[in-house]
């Protein structure tokens, strides 16, 4: 790989505190970048060039959410050595990637977060697991948090049982409050009396395995995935779609987009504007049901 393109990836981690995973992303599409200039190098490469790089792409059926990404990354390299002077100008500017369709996030349905979140019948509610579990996915439903905020949650860290908010640390690092409800702080409560079962003295993570340590996200997903198939939702549910139903009740219940924005930490007011869509799916849901007029012969 280009040592310039070393040089950036080292500057995207230590200075701006680029995630593991954005990082991975970066390479890969760099390392694109390096394939298509050969032994030219990437700081010669030209517009033209990087528009067949796109074309290519397409061509091997990348998806177009993966090409915008990739073009991204471009943009973002190629400013960085413009920024220092190594080329007068970003060949990358005013290239476009392929057109994606826009997908809206799947939510459960209000009905379904309920059936999802009541608490599994016999003896197995109150195993400790059980109970570490339920205060899991209430938090996630209840807070909008991101997996990788619920797994980095230490206890007693930004957790405010007596307030109902918890703090987060979200991308970016930047930090933010949120509302802990009622049902997920009783959960909270439960699992704190079991914590100390599983938790060593040293231990901060507020969420433990078995084994004392702190849960992964693959755990959690897992977990999640078994709860939803034992309570019988139909439908395969990961952390992700919490938060999405989270930001749809929310939105649907007061109308507050800037509040549902603040809450689930996205820097832009266009990231949250999604959940608008999902809205007025419920809403048209409503129409085609009740109005005389709508309804197919």
């Amino acid at each position: 790989m280009d040592s310039s393109v070393g040089h950036f990836l080292t500057e995207l981690a230590i200075q701006r505190r680029a995630s593991p995973h954005t990082l991975d992303a970066y390479r890969r599409d760099l390392a694109r970048l390096t394939a298509l200039a050969a032994d030219s190098g990437v700081s010669t490469l030209k517009a033209p060039q990087l528009r067949r790089g796109l074309m290519q792409l397409h061509a091997q059926e990348l998806a177009p959410r993966s090409i915008a990404r990739t073009l991204s990354a471009w943009r973002s390299y190629y400013a960085w050595l413009a920024r220092r002077g190594a080329i007068a100008l970003n060949p990358a500017d005013g290239l476009r990637a392929p057109k994606r369709p826009r997908t809206l996030p799947k939510a459960l349905g209000i009905d379904q977060a309920a059936a999802l979140l009541d608490r599994p019948q016999g003896n197995s509610a109150n195993e400790p697991l059980q109970v570490r579990d339920a205060a899991m996915f209430e938090l996630l439903y209840s807070s909008g948090l991101r997996l990788s905020e619920l797994v980095s949650l230490d206890w007693p860290g930004g957790l405010d049982l007596a307030a109902g908010e918890v703090t987060v640390t979200g991308k970016r690092q930047k930090t933010r409050k949120v509302p802990v409800g009622d049902k997920a702080r009783i959960a909270l409560e439960a699992w704190l009396t079991l914590r100390p079962r599983f938790a060593a003295e040293a231990q901060p993570a507020l969420f433990l395995g078995r084994n004392g340590t702190r849960l992964t996200p693959r755990q959690v997903q897992s977990r999640l995935a078994q709860w939803a198939q034992r309570q019988g939702v139909g439908v395969h549910v990961h952390p992700h779609m919490l938060r999405h139903s989270f930001a749809s009740h929310v939105l649907q219940s007061s109308g507050d987009l800037r509040a549902v924005q603040e809450m689930l930490g996205h820097a832009s007011i266009a990231a949250t504007q999604i959940y608008t869509h999902l809205d007025f799916q419920h809403l048209a849901k409503i129409y085609d049901a009740a109005h005389p007029r709508a309804k197919k012969a």
